[in-house]
């Protein structure tokens, strides 16, 4: 059962000692924190290895954990720091990496959507947008992600990196004409 407490809610109960509110907060920001680190960094080893370290973080920050943003706002904003951090120790890092065999097929007939050919289409659609995204410049690149991955708005986006409101807004509004552009004939 899902716990309906506020993000912030739970970290401050998991300051005070309450490890299944970190169980809460783990489960419910564990996919689009990975998905963002994975798309910044581009390969999986790297993505897992920040991931860890920043739940790490969190831990060893909950005693001083005081709300003064949204928790998700708190979150990558540490995100931001690590990967900052690991290129500055490694520089950027290349191509995203794709599992063409991600796929589980059966005997049975799938739905009309989820007919090969669909999932064909869906893929290169996919192929195509990691392509696109990744071809954005950095700043660009990380609102866009903080935005769609950590569901973080302009504000927010601009918090987490330092960058403060307009800027954020400027980088998202770019980020999202260059990928509108780039796409505009994949769409059906």
């Amino acid at each position: 059962m899902e716990d309906s407490r506020t993000d912030e809610t739970l970290m401050l109960a998991y300051r005070d000692g309450d490890g299944t509110a970190f169980e809460a907060l783990y489960a419910r920001h564990r996919g689009r924190l990975f998905r963002y680190l994975l798309h910044q960094c581009g390969r999986r080893e790297q993505a897992d290895e920040m991931f860890q370290e920043i739940w790490m973080s969190v831990i060893r920050a909950r005693g001083a954990y005081a709300v003064s943003a949204k928790f998700t706002t708190w979150l990558f904003r540490i995100a931001h720091n690590r990967l900052i951090d690991g290129f500055r120790a490694r520089g950027r890092l290349a191509e995203f990496e794709v599992d063409p065999g991600a796929d589980d097929w059966t005997d049975y007939p799938a739905p009309a959507s989820e007919q090969p050919e669909r999932l064909l289409e869906r893929a290169q659609l996919a192929s195509s947008l990691v392509a696109a995204v990744e071809a954005l410049p950095g700043p660009q690149r990380e609102a866009f992600l903080l935005a769609a991955e950590g569901g973080l708005t302009v504000d927010e986006i601009g918090n987490a990196t330092g960058a403060g409101f307009e800027t954020a807004k400027s980088r998202l509004r770019y980020a999202y004409a260059k990928l509108r552009g780039e796409l505009a004939g994949e769409w059906p």
